[in-house]
């Protein structure tokens, strides 16, 4: 997702004028041809990411179009107060871009993770939260993150992950792209958890159980129409992501449903738990860890159709 990224943003430059790129102290090679075509549009402000934040809040006041990037958690958490008070505070459009988010850094240990990236991105007053599924959203989300008058949050992977899409599809902010048709369970999945929600229903379908897949791509503003579809229509609403149960997509969802008294279809959430994962490894062990793979959500969501079937 990060080569999609530096491929968008340097052609994306080359139409905008106004695109300013600002990095963490990392992705100098990755950004060779953006620094190539647009030279005085680089800046390698160091591992100094709260100045980083503050530098692209006064360039936005300026009138230009900032972007932050760096490895998720030093460009979200580590500057928090500068987000809230410099960007937030002010309305400015400034885009945030976390890479390397959720459990892609498991090898490098709980100062690498951001499992808590979402919740306090959404939090925050005027914050637009985008998560593309796979390379192939990148450059729409960013096209259309980039017509926004205020800040946002561009959530992405790392390298690698499974593709879910054969070309680019149509992208608007607030509104799911549909993967899988179904009727009985519907599966939102968040950023490069969708692959394998799409996983997971190839395993129900097995099991006689239809299951419909969607990219939930936007948590900030939530796609309101579709969710008051899904809970009236499928017995199990499942929300699947790579973040903490506290805070994500499920507790956006939760609060939604909440709201709104819409109580037919059971919600279901599986995302990391409040605890730190102390252990080294793979992202494929650390999703194994938390349960957060296709045959363990299918199992999962099959007891929970069964049960709500029984009680319906």
């Amino acid at each position: 997702m990060r080569n999609a990224f530096a491929a968008a943003i340097t052609e994306l430059a080359q139409i905008d004028p106004r695109i300013v790129l600002l990095s963490g102290d990392i992705g100098n090679r990755l950004f060779d041809k953006f620094k190539d075509k647009s030279p005085d549009r680089f800046y390698n402000c160091g591992v100094a990411e709260a100045n980083m934040t503050g530098v692209a809040a006064g360039m936005a006041m300026c009138g230009l179009r900032p972007l932050t990037y760096t490895i998720t958690p030093f460009g979200t958490t580590r500057v928090l107060e500068q987000i809230r008070v410099d960007i937030c505070y002010h309305n400015v459009p400034v885009t945030i871009v976390g890479t390397g988010s959720g459990l892609s850094y498991a090898s490098l240990g709980p100062t690498h993770h951001s499992c808590e990236d979402v919740a306090l991105m959404r939090v925050l007053s005027n914050m637009t939260v985008v998560c593309p599924a796979d390379s192939m959203e990148v450059r729409p989300a960013l096209e259309a993150i980039l017509k926004l008058d205020g800040p946002a949050y561009l959530r992405l992977g790392k390298k690698g992950e499974p593709a879910v899409h054969a070309k680019p599809p149509k992208f608007e902010i607030g509104r799911v792209i549909p993967m899988r048709e179904g009727n009985e369970v519907c599966i939102l999945g968040m950023g490069t958890m969708v692959s394998v929600g799409l996983k997971a229903a190839e395993l129900l379908e097995k099991d006689g159980v239809s299951a419909k897949v969607v990219s939930f791509h936007t948590v900030k503003p939530l796609d309101d129409e579709f969710l008051a579809e899904a809970f009236k229509k499928f017995s199990v609403v499942a929300v699947i992501e790579e973040h903490s149960r506290i805070g994500g997509l499920g507790s956006a969802v939760g609060e939604w449903l909440t709201a709104n008294r819409i109580a037919t279809g059971a919600l279901a959430e599986f995302g990391t738990p409040d605890i730190f994962m102390h252990e080294a490894g793979s992202q494929e062990y650390a999703r194994e860890r938390f349960g957060l793979t296709g045959p363990a959500i299918a199992a999962e969501l099959l007891k929970l159709h069964r049960i709500a079937r029984k009680s319906s």
